[in-house]
């Protein structure tokens, strides 16, 4: 290996500590430590055994600290004077360290770990530490060896030592107590230990990554589902892709495992696919592993077994070969730990952890998630694809009368029940030949909902069933459908006329004492109008009037509604239904309200609410775009109200997604949450994941942004994200925009700043330049707060240019300026850098002038003006504080020529040069008051600033009482201004400053 420098070797500590957490990280901070022994440099020596503990801690093989920290020790003990007290203080505090890996180590005998632990303890006795630290230690050793009475001894001890700077965290030391009450069977106690966290009260480098991932379980066993999601949501995002914690992630994997989402599960193992396999660190490996082993046990009970998984070390595995070799390998290292410790308490538990039965059927989490294929899923909370037991009677007879009712009823359970009686009709002693005739007519229905080719075939072969049955009321309804699935299925307008006239003349032939004749004739009319109605536009040429078809369709259903209206309820409400959605088509809202309010009273009031369903969401929609927000969310509640019995996963969807669309518009958010997680739960389930169920994320993230919840914002619209952006360029910068947005609240700068540009080369294209340069400014922003200044510039420059063209936005173009101006001073405050700021903010100051003339009397304008002399000031004063910066005031004139020769350095100024800056700045800070005094009591905080800044800068110049007149007058005037107008903190401010000013 080649030496390396001392300086070297420093330059390398440096970019080491700023490298992520892993394995090369640790491997460069090896390389090191080996150098600085070699150089013979005892200090530097020290430094990167410092640097290598560190970096092994914060990684999955975090076993190995213990050399290097025995090493430091014995430079300790050798020369105890050549640590300085931060060196000292850093090497017990690593200590403890220590002790966890040495406990976690089954390598190393019990007796060796309890010495390691007395060792502890005496040091921190002599070293005057409090013991706390020294108990939390021996708490997991006897928890892990099975001592519990000696555990509990030091759970008590450790509470009541007293807290002093070798004490772990707040945040950390919680996180222990509460896991140590989960392992005592008290989950609840352990949540209100861990509330603290929880909140972000107490947090730390690792939490509330790990007491989140921990919550998990506690929580759904608790019932506090709504809480485990949440929390799901927030510490995935934290604990991701994060070595150090591993085991967290785990508990992730295990709570999605045993809550019904093993697909997502299954993403997040294969996002930490390179971590699966032997571990430095055995003890992680067997957490690790240990929830990795809880979801393919669930796959493998879900008929998954031989779906491929993730690879191991570099072999591709299905579910159940990756849960034999992680099963044997941690199962292993358990037992070493129980060989070690004398008991089986580490391999009981790893057992019982992985043989953990579901805690919950499905737990909706909102994001998206690839399907498993499974035949059969779980539905969501209060709703089933199926009839409920009650409803489903133990005898046969009964079961068939019931099916039959639900089927002329139009009940959505219909098809469920049927399904039953095709389960229970082979073990009937008789064949039924209505019965079977009953079964094929369902199967033949079925088969022309779905489009399926056999359908006229199967449908033509119930007919002759029924006629053969003498029941001729059947049959005429399955004339009809042959009629339904010609017009389906793209037939010739002849046929599907002749089909329709064969149905019409089956109904009315019907005898007079038939009770369904009049039913079935008006089924017959009222089909025959739609299927004309589409046969007319099929037919129709481009000579025709526009929209004359739909006068025709709306006399002919409005004089089948005056017909029926009085005898048949559900058919006249479907008659109004398509007489609002004709009016719709032609823009009379205000008729297409009234339609579909009546079609859906008309429903309800016959006794069909699940009818009413589709009437009433599209009313809520309606009423909407009128702006009676109070109505649509009346509505799309009596719609779901409605949906209790639908069975049709998408129109259940559809149903949450109106109202949760509704609530978010009015505000609110919680409930308005909790109606699109379950939306999105049955748009999976109906299929339409990338359609309505991305639709339905969108409004959940933006409930979630509103409700102050951002990181379950982004996660749920991460994954939506892929969808989205299929939906349309519209869809897609939106979608990108609010993602942006959401990574910018979680300070998540570059990637913010990469959806913004994304966005930004999606509207590239479009007419309007306005959207563009928004997200251009937008990126610009955030690549300045990432610390991006070249990239940040750019992205500047681009924003300001696409300003440039719309003409319209001086207040975005004077922002831009200034964001430039400032970035030029960010690496130094040059005299070229500060000649280039000025620059800058004269042209701001001139965009907005211009923009003044042509609209004088513009309040914001004025204020934009009045910040942009602040700003400037500002940037003169930076000059000036540089200047005390780089230069003794006190040198001799004679060695001026000496100074400012570096590129990254002012010039030296004058006595004179100073003072004119100070006038300068002095100057702008009036003005700016000045403008601020004239815009009013809302700018009093801009002008109080102002006037603080003129103070200090008068104070500085040796005019103590100028400075102290300006804030005097202040104050006499906000005196006499009512106290309504003033806020609580200025007149405070104000006197304490000016009690500084005159001391």
């Amino acid at each position: 290996m080649t030496s390396l420098t001392r300086q070297e070797i420093g330059q390398g500590l440096a970019e080491n500590r700023q490298s992520p957490g892993g394995s090369a990280r640790n491997a460069h901070a090896e390389t090191l430590v080996a150098a600085a022994e070699a150089s013979g440099d005892r200090a530097l020596f020290r430094e990167t055994l410092d640097n290598l503990i560190n970096a092994y801690l914060w990684s999955s093989e975090s076993s190995k600290l213990l050399v290097p920290f025995a090493r430091l020790l014995q430079e300790y003990d050798k020369d105890p004077g050549a640590f300085s007290e931060w060196d000292a203080h850093s090497l017990f505090w690593q200590f403890k360290w220590v002790a966890t890996a040495i406990s976690d180590s089954p390598g190393i005998s019990l007796e060796s770990a309890t010495g390691w632990l007395d060792e502890m303890e005496r040091r921190y006795r002599i070293a005057g530490y409090s013991e706390r630290p020294v108990r939390e230690a021996e708490l997991w050793l006897a928890d892990a060896i099975g001592d519990d009475e000696r555990a509990e001894r030091a759970f008590k001890r450790w509470l009541a030592a007293d807290r002093d700077d070798m004490s772990d965290c707040r945040a950390c030391e919680l996180n222990g107590q509460g896991q140590y009450a989960v392992l005592r069977g008290d989950d609840a106690q352990a949540l209100e230990i861990w509330a603290p966290v929880l909140a972000g009260e107490n947090t730390c480098a690792e939490e509330p990554h790990r007491v989140l991932a921990t919550s998990l379980l506690p929580l759904s066993r608790l019932g506090r589902t709504d809480e485990a999601r949440s929390n799901h949501l927030r510490g995935y995002r934290m604990a991701r892709g994060n070595e150090s914690l591993l085991p967290a992630v785990a508990k992730h994997i295990e709570f999605c495992a045993l809550t019904g989402n093993e697909s997502r599960g299954l993403e997040i193992l294969a996002e930490h696919a390179s971590h699966v396999g032997p571990l430095a660190n055995v003890d992680d490996q067997l957490a690790f592993h240990g929830g990795i082993l809880v979801l393919l046990r669930r796959l493998r009970e879900l008929g998954h077994g031989q779906s491929p998984a993730v690879p191991y070390e570099g072999v591709p595995r299905t579910v159940s070969e990756l849960y034999e070799v992680l099963h044997a390998g941690a199962l292993g290292i358990a037992r070493q730990f129980d060989v070690r410790n004398g008991t089986t308490r580490v391999s009981d538990r790893f057992l019982a952890r992985i043989g953990r039965e579901p805690l919950i059927g499905h737990l909706p989490l909102g994001v998206r998630s690839a399907a498993l294929g499974q035949a059969v899923s779980p539905a969501a909370p209060g709703f089933s694809t199926a009839p409920s037991p009650a409803m489903v009677p133990t005898g046969f007879a009964e079961l068939v009368e019931r099916a039959r009712q639900a089927r002329d009823l139009g009940h959505p359970g219909a098809d469920a029940l049927w399904a039953e009686v095709a389960v229970r009709v082979d073990a009937q002693p008789e064949p039924d030949p209505l019965v079977s005739a009953d079964l094929a007519d369902h199967r033949a229905l079925a088969a022309a909902k779905r489009g399926a080719e056999e359908a006229p075939e199967l449908l033509a072969a119930v007919r002759a069933g029924y006629r053969a049955l003498g029941r001729a009321e059947r049959a005429a309804l399955t004339d009809l459908r042959l009629a339904s699935v010609a017009a389906q299925s793209g037939s010739a307008p002849a046929e599907i006329r002749r089909l329709l006239g064969v149905a019409v003349r089956a109904a009315e032939s019907l005898d007079a004492a038939e009770p369904l004749r009049t039913r079935r004739i008006a089924l017959a009319e009222l089909t025959a109008i739609r299927v004309e109605s589409y046969l007319r536009s099929v037919e129709a040429t481009g000579d025709e009037e526009h929209g004359h078809g739909h006068v025709e369709l709306a006399a002919e259903l409005t004089a089948f509604v005056a017909a029926y209206e009085g005898t048949l309820a559900d058919l006249t409400a479907e008659a109004e239904e398509m007489l609002g959605r004709i009016a719709l088509s032609q823009g009379d809202l205000e008729r297409a309200v009234d339609l579909l309010a009546a079609a859906a009273e008309r429903a309800v009031a016959a006794g069909l609410p699940w009818q009413a369903v589709d009437a009433l969401v599209l009313r809520a929609g309606v009423l909407m775009r009128l702006d009676r927000h109070g109505e649509a969310e009346q509505a799309a509640r009596s719609a779901l109200e409605g949906a209790a019995e639908v069975t049709d996963a998408e129109a259940q969807g559809v149903v949450r997604l109106t109202l949760a669309d509704i609530l978010l518009r009015r505000g609110e958010a919680a409930e308005a949450a909790g109606h699109a997680l379950t939306g999105a739960h049955w748009f999976d389930q109906a299929g339409l994941t990338a359609d309505g169920g991305a639709q339905v994320r969108l409004v959940l993230a933006r409930a979630y942004a509103q409700d102050g919840r951002a990181a379950e914002a982004a996660e749920v619209l991460q994954s939506a994200l892929p969808d989205l952006l299929e939906h349309g360029e519209e869809q897609a910068v939106f979608a990108r925009e609010f993602l942006g947005d959401l990574l910018r609240r979680l300070n998540e700068f570059r990637p913010a700043a990469e959806q913004y540009l994304l966005a930004a080369e999606t509207a590239k294209g479009w007419e309007d330049p306005r959207p563009q340069a928004g997200l251009a400014q937008s990126a610009a922003d955030t690549l300045s707060d990432a610390g991006l200044a070249t990239e940040a510039v750019a992205a500047y420059e681009r924003a300001l240019e696409l300003h440039r063209l719309t003409g319209e936005a001086p207040v975005a173009e004077v922002r831009v300026l200034r964001s430039l101006a400032w970035l030029g001073l960010r690496e130094a405050v040059t005299d070229a850098a500060v000649s280039r700021a000025r620059t800058l903010m004269d042209e701001a100051v001139g965009v907005l002038e211009a923009a003044l003339t042509a609209e004088p009397g513009a309040a914001h304008l004025r204020s934009e003006l009045a910040q942009t002399w602040h700003q400037l000031a500002q940037v003169l004063d930076r000059r000036v504080s540089a200047q005390a910066e780089h230069f003794d005031e006190d040198e001799d004139d004679d060695r001026d020529g000496d100074e400012g020769g570096g590129e990254d350095e002012p010039e030296k100024l004058s006595e004179a040069e100073i003072e004119a800056l100070r006038l300068e700045e002095i100057g702008l800070w009036d003005r700016a008051a000045s403008a601020y005094a004239e815009l009013g009591p809302d700018h009093l905080r801009d002008r109080f600033q102002c006037l603080n800044n003129a103070a200090w800068t008068e104070q500085e110049r040796g005019r103590a009482d100028a400075g102290a007149a300006r804030v005097a007058a202040l104050i006499d005037e906000v005196k006499a201004l009512p106290e309504s107008d003033v806020p609580d903190w200025l007149l405070p401010s104000a006197e304490r400053l000016f009690a500084q000013l005159t001391a």
